[in-house]
């Protein structure tokens, strides 16, 4: 790989995001970015299951025997020692991601759907917000609702790419995308407050990011039927349409600064993930 990491190459709206960030940060939240990039290639590669399943094995396998020879193993490790990072939170991730490596998935309920979520990004989220230097509870639950939040997104704009790739995380409908993220958009809201417990430094650009990966899901519903939807093509946030999500975000500091409500008076939605997740030993 060349002197880009995978942030910059893969994510446009956390790169942008990232640019607020201090660089020391940044490169730290690149170094997890990059583990997560990886195990997810090799589940989205195109190739025969068992290439796959070998794959992420003997990758998993370096990550378990510490193999620093691996680089991306080795900066993974590091984090994981600097910030406290529980293994059950890693071992959740490739979970999810190996679940993926399959002829046919198909989630069947709310429940199927949130727990997956959960585990390829609501980890992601609470990894990131350790990075960021969040120590207390409630707002490490309400990183992990951002990271769902945005997973919800990725799966409502995906639907159709998906589905050729005989992946079926909701059904084909507009209806369903529509309440997909109506239900994003709660994980959404208790992501907000818990904001406020990341050092000033780094904030604005976990509003930045959350902002105009939000945008998404909103730019989804303005095609109001499946039809638009799939003539749409891809929906992404534009760099002109970024630059206005950045401006907004200046009064979601302002208002995040001027409130008084704290983040421990967020109910947060975890009822069915905990049913088989102890979402608690995990921060």
């Amino acid at each position: 790989m060349s002197n880009k990491s995978y942030l910059s190459i893969y994510a446009k709206s956390f790169s942008w995001a990232g640019f607020f960030l201090p660089k020391e940060t940044f490169k730290k939240c690149s170094a997890l970015y990059d583990f997560c990039r990886v195990v997810d290639n090799i589940a989205d590669d195109n190739e025969k299951i068992e290439n796959k399943e070998k794959k992420f094995n003997h990758f998993e396998n370096d990550f378990k025997q510490k193999n620093f020879d691996n680089t991306i193993v080795k900066n993974m490790w590091s984090l994981i020692e600097e910030f406290n990072i529980s293994l059950k939170v890693v071992y959740d991730l490739l979970t999810g991601i190996k679940s993926d490596i399959k002829a046919r998935v198909k989630l069947n309920s709310e429940k199927d759907l949130l727990i997956y979520s959960y585990r390829v990004a609501g980890t992601v989220g609470l990894m990131m917000a350790k990075i960021l230097k969040v120590n207390k509870k409630s707002s490490l639950k309400s990183a992990i609702d951002l990271g769902i939040a945005m997973q919800l997104t990725n799966i409502s704009r995906d639907v159709i790419e998906d589905s050729k790739n005989n992946r079926f995380y909701i059904d084909n409908n507009f209806d369903e995308i529509s309440s997909t993220i109506r239900l994003a958009d709660t994980f959404y809201k208790n992501s907000f407050y818990s904001i406020k417990d990341i050092p000033i430094t780094l904030r604005f650009s976990i509003l930045v990011a959350r902002r105009v990966y939000r945008k998404i899901g909103h730019k989804i519903l303005n095609q109001k039927n499946l039809e638009n939807y799939q003539n749409s093509g891809k929906i992404y946030v534009s760099n002109i349409e970024k630059v206005l999500e950045t401006f907004l975000s200046i009064f979601d500091l302002l208002r995040l600064s001027l409130t008084f409500k704290s983040d421990d008076q967020i109910q947060h939605d975890h009822i069915l993930i905990n049913e088989e997740i102890n979402l608690d030993e995990r921060i």
